[in-house]
């Protein structure tokens, strides 16, 4: 049993009061509650991600603009919908949407996250909370899952929905599959048309959206308008003019490069709609400059490097030999490989494509085989990944190489597959929604690309990519987390009434027992090895309407068995002699920050000293026993 504040009667006679337990459970970081509003619709709500593991990004549409916030509380602690007084509020930010989405945008970011726990939060203002939903953390460090979603693009059949079908039942199949996948990270193009909230409705409609954090990616068919940026907050954003394909943040496209880190990986996300100076923005070479710093700053922060962005640079159908993938085909490959990078993410070409281990823009190893199971990148090596559709909205049939080379920007086929291009270990299209699952394993990293319609389950793809650790040997070793341990007491024997016998007189001058109090026996394995302590007060002496004070009794305690670092507390005298006695709370023993883990039993002895004025009877009280711990 673990305790950090609890309460227990050691009675000493026939109990007087209840004993009292209470829990202290603290939150940090936490804005000003919002204020009570207006009513207000409250739509669209959806999870993100946070900046790292113990935040996440809460964002919705407001029918007016009133101040709002998010709130959280443990998922324990909501009963029928109903929040805690103890529930945290962190306070949204937003503004206007634009003139056709109608409506304000809000959005919150929720900090102080604790591992392995479920909360509830809901959003909307005091009297006006929008219905309860739920996410789980998990570990915050250590193996995990992700999965990465491609083109869900509602509205891109002519028929939303049935691509809003398609897509629900996407993310049913693959978190029913998965239940412990941490992310869901987009491969961009949420919807077909970039204003049109009808098709971000029917994006939004699955619950997972908002029990799983959403990564989003912004795609060709996201940028032309603001409702990207409207109902997508993420963190660590850089929306200056580079990052917009026009230069203009103002206008009315969305843009912005952005990067978080989620346990052991370095996620970059680059709107690579931009990819020319021409258009306005920084084109290619300012996402480069981009992934460059945020490499340089965090790169050691993270064990593998992520990027995601929405236009595939090796991909196998409509848009491989698009001019402007030719144009990132060669701007990008070589500095990714300079900086580490392990996985590249991507989607736009609504097939799904392995590359080969592609270094500085070239095959790696001309010796790795189509298909293979395992790749071992060596230095630069980086693994290319195009998503399928995930909504089956749209799908691109795969074209057949051109005579363009067979290296750097070309289009050629690959000398080991001729089917294939050059570039691509595995291209696949069956015209069925697939998504991908990534596994965050401590020295590798596993891809499959699964079915999530016909053969739902089953597997198109699967590799597994082991990191390159240098010429030397690197020495590994897995740290497990301690076990937590705990902290309690308990009365030591059945006992719990301790008989002082008849009081004796004392040459007249008062009324005296002595006695000892059962032992307290104290266990503390805890890891932590943080301080403890056991103090007890006592009540008044009561015999029906007769009684005396509880201050006339007075102790001195003791270590009566060694360990878990007990100290005896300070001797207390009985209130006859001057003080307040055991009536106020008393140190019966404690152990100090750093202290030996084991069990260890307190004592005392009692010294009872009534005066000759009290009236003869059969009295008792309760000792109340409290427990701290840190």
């Amino acid at each position: 049993m673990s305790h950090k504040d609890a309460r227990r009667p050691l009675r000493l006679a026939r109990p007087i009061a209840a004993c009292a337990l209470g829990l202290a459970v603290a939150v940090g970081g936490f804005a000003a509650p919002a204020s009570a509003a207006d009513t207000v619709n409250l739509t669209g709500v959806i999870l993100g991600v946070g900046a790292d593991e113990t935040q996440r990004m809460v964002s919705w549409y407001s029918s007016g603009d009133t101040t709002q916030a998010v709130e959280v509380a443990p998922a324990a602690s909501v009963k029928d919908g109903e929040f805690p007084a103890s529930a945290k509020s962190f306070s949204a930010v937003g503004g206007a949407n634009i003139a056709s989405s109608g409506g304000y945008n809000r959005n919150a970011t929720i900090t102080g996250l604790a591992e392995n726990t479920s909360y509830s939060y809901h959003v909307g203002s005091e009297g006006n909370w929008s219905k309860a939903y739920t996410f789980k953390t998990q570990d915050f460090d250590g193996d995990y899952d992700f999965l990465f979603l491609g083109d869900p693009q509602i509205g891109a059949s002519g028929n939303v929905a049935k691509d809003q079908a398609g897509w629900a039942d996407t993310l049913a199949v693959a978190t029913k599959a998965n239940p412990d996948a941490e992310i869901l990270v987009s491969g961009g193009d949420q919807v077909e048309t970039a204003n049109t909230e009808t098709q971000w409705d029917a994006f939004l409609a699955p619950d997972q959206l908002r029990s799983i954090p959403w990564a989003a990616t912004i795609g060709n068919h996201d940028v032309g308008g603001k409702a990207y940026e409207q109902h997508m907050a993420v963190p660590n954003n850089d929306r200056s003019g580079a990052y917009y394909s026009n230069g203009n943040p103002s206008s009315n496209t969305s843009g912005g490069d952005y990067w978080y880190i989620y346990k052991d990986v370095l996620f970059i996300d680059l709107n690579s709609n931009s990819y020319a100076t021409s258009q306005g923005g920084g084109g290619d070479e300012a996402h480069l400059g981009y992934v460059t710093d945020v490499i340089n700053k965090h790169g050691n922060e993270a064990k593998y490097k992520v990027l995601v962005y929405h236009h595939a640079i090796y991909s196998p159908a409509s848009h491989a030999k698009d001019s402007d993938a030719k144009v990132r085909r060669v701007d990008f490959p070589t500095t990714f490989s300079k900086l580490g990078v392990d996985l590249v993410l991507q989607g736009h070409d609504h097939a799904y494509t392995r590359s080969y281990l592609i270094k500085n823009g070239e095959k790696a190893d001309a010796a790795e085989r189509p298909g293979a199971e395992n790749v071992y990148p060596g230095p630069g090596g980086v693994l290319y990944v195009t998503a399928n559709s995930a909504s089956g909205s749209k799908y691109y049939g795969i074209t057949a190489p051109d005579n363009s080379g067979t290296s750097g920007a070309g289009n050629g086929a690959d000398p080991l597959n001729p089917g294939n291009y050059w570039y691509n270990s595995v291209q696949n299209q069956e015209n069925t929604r697939t998504y991908v699952k990534v596994k965050v394993r401590s020295d590798e990293l596993v891809v499959e690309n699964i079915r999530s319609e016909t053969n739902v389950g089953s597997t198109v793809d699967k590799v597994t990519v082991h990191p390159y650790h240098g010429e030397g040997q690197e020495i590994q070793v897995k740290v497990p987390k301690a076990a937590p341990g705990e902290f309690g007491w308990t009365i030591d024997g059945k006992n719990g009434l301790v008989d002082m016998g008849t009081a004796q007189d004392k040459d007249g001058k008062y009324l005296g027992a002595t006695g000892t109090i059962n032992p307290i026996a104290v266990t503390d394995t805890r890891s932590s090895q943080a301080p403890w302590s056991i103090s007890a007060s006592v009540g008044d002496f009561k015999d029906g309407d007769k009684t005396f004070s509880g201050s006339y009794l007075g102790w001195t305690p003791e270590v009566a068995q060694a360990g878990a670092g007990a100290k005896a507390g300070a001797e207390v005298d009985s209130g006859l002699d001057g003080g307040d006695g055991l009536s106020v709370s008393r140190t019966l023993g404690q152990a100090d920050q750093g202290h030996e883990k084991g069990e260890g039993k307190l004592s005392a002895d009692l010294d009872l000293k009534i005066p000759s004025s009290v009236e003869t009877g059969s009295y008792r009280a309760t000792l109340t026993i409290t427990a701290l711990s840190s």
